[in-house]
């Protein structure tokens, strides 16, 4: 099933819906956003997640600021648009990363990532709610699998239904930053449709985000504190640099060019590359549990990605079903 997905990942990037550019924004944003969870955990710690994501996002929006003012590209744009610009950080650039955050301090760096998977799922059908994109009927089976999966995967901690069960509540906030990033998403989509150029979307998008995540922290109490060692430093520098300004550039750039439902191949492997790095480096103990879960996603994410036709062709047969709307 995964060969296969890989294979309609590339005819789909290459063949006529898009070009090698987006192959190269698709395997840059894979590379980076799946070492970007492990990068995470060294984040967390000594410093407050309020307070290392005020750093992450202030040095992305100065990166951002400082290239679109060298490149003097028009950054006035009207209320409405800034209205637009404040939803696209809070989702994108607040919100979504301050649940995740949480939510890593509860669960691995593999573990987050996969639940974060269902995004393919969530970003569909909210194209299809924000932009009236129609739902194939293989979605619906592809969904129950995806839904099965994180089942399983979490099946041990399901089993005892408390607030007292960390791995649950680090699952649900997972999920809730999912839902606010798959927000985000339309958003970016809304703005690019409204000729809005994705580097000074993204440079207001970090600055709002960046205010908002310094309020939060000062109304939560966090203290703003810092962590001169290497591996908070390093972690910091990588995330802000390419988890933020790299990746997101890329990302949006393929929202822009073939849509959020097929922008959404990234989320298919980024999950193989954060658990192969979780397994590595944080210990991550594979059990039956977790490599049925992990299948199940990968299978359900194949499903909903991949028309039945395009399978068929790729094995050399001809399509035995009407073609479905991707």
């Amino acid at each position: 099933m995964l060969s296969i997905q890989m294979a309609a990942i590339i005819t789909s990037l290459t063949n006529g819906e898009a070009d090698m550019k987006n192959l190269i924004l698709y395997v840059v944003t894979v590379l980076i956003w799946g070492s970007t969870w492990l990068a995470i955990e060294f984040q967390l710690g000594v410093v407050s997640p309020e307070v290392s994501l005020v750093y992450r996002f202030a040095m992305a929006a100065l990166m951002m600021w400082g290239y679109c003012l060298y490149k003097k590209l028009p950054m006035r744009f009207n209320l409405v648009q800034h209205g637009f610009f404040i939803l696209l950080a809070l989702c994108n650039f607040g919100f979504n990363y301050l649940l995740l955050y949480w939510a890593q301090q509860y669960l691995t760096s593999a573990l987050a990532s996969v639940a974060f998977s269902t995004m393919l799922l969530i970003n569909i059908i909210n194209t299809r709610i924000f932009f009236g994109k129609p739902i194939a009927k293989r979605i619906y089976s592809g969904a129950l699998l995806g839904i099965a999966g994180i089942v399983v995967l979490f099946w041990q901690d399901l089993q005892v239904l408390d607030l007292s069960n960390l791995v649950l509540v680090g699952l649900l906030l997972a999920l809730s930053g999912t839902l606010v990033a798959s927000f985000g998403n339309m958003v970016s989509v809304r703005n690019s449709r409204r000729s809005v150029g994705i580097l000074q979307g993204n440079a207001w998008g970090m600055l709002y985000g960046t205010s908002a995540l310094a309020i939060t922290a000062l109304f939560t109490g966090a203290e703003f504190t810092f962590d001169p060692s290497l591996p908070y430093v390093a972690s910091l520098l990588y995330l802000a640099v390419f988890g933020t300004v790299i990746a997101f550039a890329c990302y949006f750039v393929m929202l822009k060019n073939i849509g959020p439902e097929k922008a959404s191949y990234v989320i298919v492997l980024f999950p193989l590359v954060a658990v192969v790095l979780s397994t590595l480096f944080e210990g991550f103990v594979w059990n039956g549990y977790t490599l049925a879960g992990f299948s199940l996603v990968l299978a359900g994410n194949a499903i909903v990605l991949t028309p039945f036709e395009r399978i068929g062709r790729l094995l050399g047969k001809r399509p035995a079903v009407i073609p479905e709307p991707v």
